[in-house]
């Protein structure tokens, strides 16, 4: 299974499989570890038990015949051996050998031994494996012609009872974990399933609702790992009802604004029909086409907007100062048919911002037709670019009547024409430029101009980087 399918798995069986198998996993560990420290302890116990019936006798070893003797009872001997589950082999002896008690061939550890220090060992004997328990210390004086002062005593008992012990130990610990493992797998199946409740409440909220019901999700009840997914899907609804609210809106103005110069056409060509002389003909079709020109400047200002509103950007970096000084320099000619000064104003360096360049191009259009619209004959257009640390803004400046200030903050509407505006216009215009605006994460502004008096309209827009180049200024339509 590779990845991408192995993602498509319920996250419920997923979450419950990689749960419970880290589960599984510590289970084992745990037995394991259980085993080492029951066989350390077991260990430990019975050798405690060895070196018990090493002392026991030790303290039954006599000397005072000048022989070597050990008195033990018989019930202890008995003791040790029911304890062990198997024979006991003993040897009391000196160290070099030739005084001994017991089993002559119990092998000796191969270090030398310290002085009542006892030592374990684990060999083979007797054909069994058997734990050896080595005990030395001195005597007051040789014994029975030996010349060795050192007495060695030994014990060995069977593994037997050892194994027993551990198995049945083990098992418990056995049992007792796999308890523990399927309480753990039932608690984790629970906690899944508890835990996966919100996501499951929200899947049915979003299946009941209605086609139309674009309102966002709740995320009251959302946990907090999932909330950044519901709040991004919160916010591509929110997007999917502007954009379909901006359709909504550009059917309503499309069916409102055109409905009258349709209308107007219509009534126009019926009165070129009926007249009955060439120049009334020629009157009627001037004012047709005047009014076809005004429809067909609204209607594509009407779907500059729309596109403004839901297109999608392809943005790439633009120098604001050359993108400025393209436009400018194609306005020229208007300029100069109305004795308009039309100028272009551009800092030294580059000034590099993130846009759609027909986008902007289209926004700067606007801004300096307006201006050529409503600037008299004889007046000022300066078209500037600004650039601080963190922004750049590109302006249209112009000494034309300018807006009232009191209409500033209504002027970016759609359809809003000032109260001192003259001449046929759609009022789209600033709408338009100020649509274009945020979508780029700028804004529009609409000023008084300090020095030209009338309008000032501001573009600012985040800066992408600036780059040294050769200062560049133009002033002369």
């Amino acid at each position: 299974m590779n990845l991408d399918a192995l993602h498509r798995v319920s996250l419920r069986r997923m979450l419950i499989v990689l749960l419970l198998a880290g589960v599984m996993v510590g289970s084992l560990l745990q037995v394991w570890l259980t085993w080492q420290t029951a066989r350390s302890a077991v260990n430990a116990a019975f050798d405690r038990s060895l070196l018990g019936a090493v002392k026991a006798i030790d303290a039954n070893v006599s000397t005072e015949s000048g022989g070597l003797a050990v008195e033990l009872p018989y019930v202890l001997f008995e003791f040790f051996e029911l304890t062990a589950n198997g024979p006991v082999h003993y040897r009391v002896a000196t160290l070099d050998g030739l005084v001994e008690i017991g089993s002559p061939d119990l092998p000796m550890p191969a270090q030398p031994l310290g002085e009542r220090q006892p030592h374990f060992d684990t060999v083979e004997y007797a054909g069994a494996q058997v734990r050896i328990a080595t005990y030395q210390r001195a005597l007051a004086h040789p014994i029975g012609g030996s010349s060795d002062t050192l007495l060695v005593i030994q014990v060995a008992e069977p593994f037997a009872s050892r194994d027993q012990f551990g198995r049945r130990f083990l098992i418990g610990a056995i049992a007792r974990d796999a308890l523990l493992a399927a309480l753990a797998a039932a608690a984790v199946a629970a906690a899944v399933a508890w835990a996966l409740r919100p996501l499951r409440q929200l899947r049915q909220e979003v299946a009941q609702r209605a086609p139309d019901d674009l309102s966002p999700m709740d995320t009251s009840r959302v946990p907090r790992d999932v909330l950044p997914l519901v709040e991004a899907m919160n916010q591509h609804i929110l997007r999917n009802r502007e954009l379909l609210d901006a359709q909504r809106r550009f059917v309503d103005d499309a069916s409102h604004q055109l409905r009258t110069p349709l209308s107007t056409l219509q009534t126009q060509l019926s009165f070129a029909q009926r007249a009955s002389d060439l120049p009334s003909v020629q009157a009627a079709l001037a004012a047709l086409r005047e009014q076809l020109r005004h429809a067909i400047r609204q209607t594509n200002q009407m779907l500059a907007l729309a596109r403004a509103d839901s297109c999608d950007l392809d943005t790439e970096a633009v120098d604001l100062a050359e993108l400025a000084s393209e436009v400018t320099r194609s306005r020229w000619p208007q300029a100069r048919a109305k004795d308009i000064d039309l100028g272009l104003e551009t800092p030294e360096q580059s000034t590099w911002v993130q846009v759609q360049r027909e986008l902007l191009e289209e926004a700067l259009a606007n801004l300096i037709d307006n201006a050529l619209r409503y600037t008299p004959a004889g007046g000022r257009i300066t078209v500037e670019v600004a650039v601080d640390a963190r922004a750049a803004s590109l302006g249209v400046r112009d000494s034309g009547p300018g807006i009232p200030p009191a209409e500033l903050p209504r002027a970016m509407q759609r359809f809003f024409r000032a109260s001192n505006a003259q001449g046929a216009g759609s009022g789209l215009g600033l709408a338009i430029v100020a649509s274009i605006a945020r979508r780029h994460q700028g804004r529009l502004e609409l000023l008084r101009a300090p020095q030209e008096g009338g309008l000032w309209a501001r573009i600012g827009l985040p800066r992408a980087g600036a780059l040294p180049t050769a200062p560049s200024a133009d002033r002369t339509p």
